[in-house]
């Protein structure tokens, strides 16, 4: 008799489960990376394009290239950095205070575990045993108001990695639109720039389908839909790159 149940996303075998759930709690890199390498391939290519729009040489695609991918890849890993810092800075901030109010008021913190899992749907005298569990350890006390009661994540990412990981992606993946100009091909700088429009189209489309991975969305329409960002963005420049043409 063939199987009618419906296909999921991933199995519910006790261990299954249990490595799922461990899981959920560490934070995952490949969203830094992922942001790094989208920002950093449409910012390069931008450069790129407005610099071919303007019908300027190669050498000042590659300049203006290499300085924007540092000076903005930096901006924008140090900007990461300060965002996960603050939020790990909430986080301490929201423990610290629970942690005041449980030793100032335990009767009343007590009250608000319960009135939490009463709202859920619990009753006496399954209710009370479940609070009395909960109060029994400060850090499970904690853990319980900072993600009940405030709706705060119990993990937060370290600010040095994200921020490192940001960087390295937008580096990386920013460097790809330069890399014609940077070998000796003999080629021209309309050849150069055709061929690194190619390859950026490649590399837009790839960081896509990553994308699509890491938000469980259909890969390919997310690999289309960045192309088409990217591809916009680039076209804006070009456009704007023509309007200096013979000007400068």
């Amino acid at each position: 008799m063939a199987d009618n149940k419906p296909k999921l996303e991933h199995e519910h075998t006790p261990v299954a489960i249990k490595a799922r759930l461990e899981a959920a709690t560490s934070h995952s890199y490949l969203g830094d990376f992922i942001l790094g390498a989208v920002d950093g391939t449409v910012t390069t290519f931008a450069v790129v394009a407005g610099v071919a729009g303007a019908a300027f040489s190669g050498p000042v695609a590659l300049v203006l290239g290499l300085a924007n991918l540092v000076a903005d890849g930096f901006s924008m890993a140090v900007g990461n950095y300060l965002s996960v810092k603050s939020d790990r800075q909430v986080i301490e901030r929201i423990r610290a205070i629970e942690q005041n109010h449980i030793d100032a008021e335990p009767e009343g913190e007590r009250e608000e575990i319960r009135q939490i899992f009463a709202a859920k749907g619990f009753e006496e005298p399954l209710l009370g045993q479940i609070v009395e569990v909960i109060t029994q350890d400060h850090k499970r006390w904690i853990d319980t108001m900072v993600t009940e009661e405030w709706g705060q994540p119990l993990e937060t990412p370290s600010p040095v990695k994200a921020g490192m990981v940001t960087f390295i992606a937008f580096a990386v993946a920013g460097f790809v639109p330069l890399a014609p100009y940077c070998l000796p091909l003999g080629l021209s700088v309309e050849t150069k720039f055709q061929i690194s429009a190619v390859i950026t189209a490649l590399t837009f489309f790839v960081i896509g389908l990553a994308k699509g991975y890491v938000v469980r969305r259909s890969a390919w329409r997310a690999g289309l839909e960045t192309l088409f960002i990217g591809g916009a963005a680039a076209v804006l420049a070009y456009f704007v790159g023509t309007l200096f043409r013979g000007v400068i």
